[in-house]
């Protein structure tokens, strides 16, 4: 099932997750959501957890290992394979669509993908959103840019005000990772409340 980032609050408040999970698009957006699942899961009782990286020596067959193998505690696990070119290939794309036909019980697959256009979409892809769910996490065109930054300055406690929200929107000119880092940083020399365009912008500069 294909999910927009709007709904991906609403699926992890589900009391049963799906057997897999794409989360694929900008960088930041998607390790966010990743983490999120992962925090879920644990809260569910899924308390193991198998890394697998995919890079060029990758063995898919661990895949398919993985998915027969027998908890050490007989617990709900979570297998969390991340595939940051989006293309698995030729054997990735057969051992995800294997995966797909027959999900491993008392698990979830999370799949994630920070590079991703449609051009990445294949039978794996679709095969995943058949059985579990597929999210993209697109980045803010530029004029909505101030609108994500106000939001997350909101989450974080700072009061911005609509100047300073600009102002930083014009400074990290559509990186949403610098955004985000320069949140944090204003958090930690700032403290909750109000924030005016003026004092982001000395306190820009002092940390600079």
């Amino acid at each position: 099932m294909s999910l927009g980032s709007s709904q991906w609050s609403r699926e992890l408040g589900a009391t049963e997750l799906r057997p897999v999970y794409l989360l694929a698009g900008e960088e930041l957006l998607v390790l966010e959501a990743a983490d999120a699942l992962r925090a879920r899961v644990r809260e569910l009782g899924y308390v193991e957890r198998e890394v697998m990286d995919v890079e060029a020596s990758f063995d898919w067959d661990d895949l398919a290992r993985a998915a027969v193998g027998m908890s050490l505690f007989a617990s709900r696990r979570l297998l969390d394979l991340r595939l940051p070119t989006g293309r698995p290939g030729i054997d990735g794309s057969k051992a995800l669509s294997a995966y797909c036909d027959s999900p491993a019980p008392d698990t979830v697959l999370l799949v994630t993908c920070v590079q991703w256009s449609k051009k990445h979409v294949g039978a794996w892809s679709r095969a995943i959103d058949t059985v579990g769910a597929m999210v993209e996490f697109g980045a803010p065109r530029i004029d909505q840019l101030p609108a994500w930054i106000g939001e997350r300055m909101a989450l974080r406690g700072l009061k911005a005000t609509s100047d300073a929200i600009a102002l930083l929107a014009e400074r990290v000119e559509g990186n949403l990772l610098a955004a985000a880092q320069e949140i944090d940083k204003l958090v930690l020399l700032h403290g909750e409340g109000r924030l005016d365009a003026a004092t982001l912008e000395n306190l820009v500069a002092d940390s600079a």
